[in-house]
């Protein structure tokens, strides 16, 4: 059983920053993938950046140049978000998927909330 917890979100302006964190606990695989999601009122939840424990990582081409993602050990990821639009505005979702020794099921936090005022 795996728990993540997700932490950073707030309200902050257009042009403004952000970084969120998310801390996975539990029965945590050396080898996994993590991510961050998002989704806002009225619409579906939407991938934002995933990275590897071996460094590659992906990026919605909305939130690409803008938001980087980075972890610092097996259970531990960022993200960071800068120049901060108002369509930014969801709740952002910590994900991870355990690749090795086995693949395993996904898990999923409880969401914090990004709020971008104009």
């Amino acid at each position: 059983q795996v728990q993540l917890v997700e932490s950073g979100g707030g309200s902050v302006q257009a042009g403004g920053s952000l970084r969120l964190s998310c801390i996975a606990s539990g029965s945590i695989f050396p080898i996994n993938a993590m991510g961050w999601y998002r989704q806002a009122p009225g619409k579906q939840r939407e991938l934002v950046a995933t990275i590897t424990t071996g460094g590659r990582t992906n990026y919605a081409d909305s939130v690409k140049g803008r938001f980087t993602i980075s972890r610092d050990n097996a259970n531990t990821m960022y993200l960071q978000m800068n120049s901060l639009k108002p369509e930014d505005t969801a709740v952002y979702y910590c994900n991870y998927a355990p690749v090795a020794p086995i693949r395993g099921p996904e898990y999923w936090g409880r969401g914090t909330q990004v709020t971008v005022s104009s």
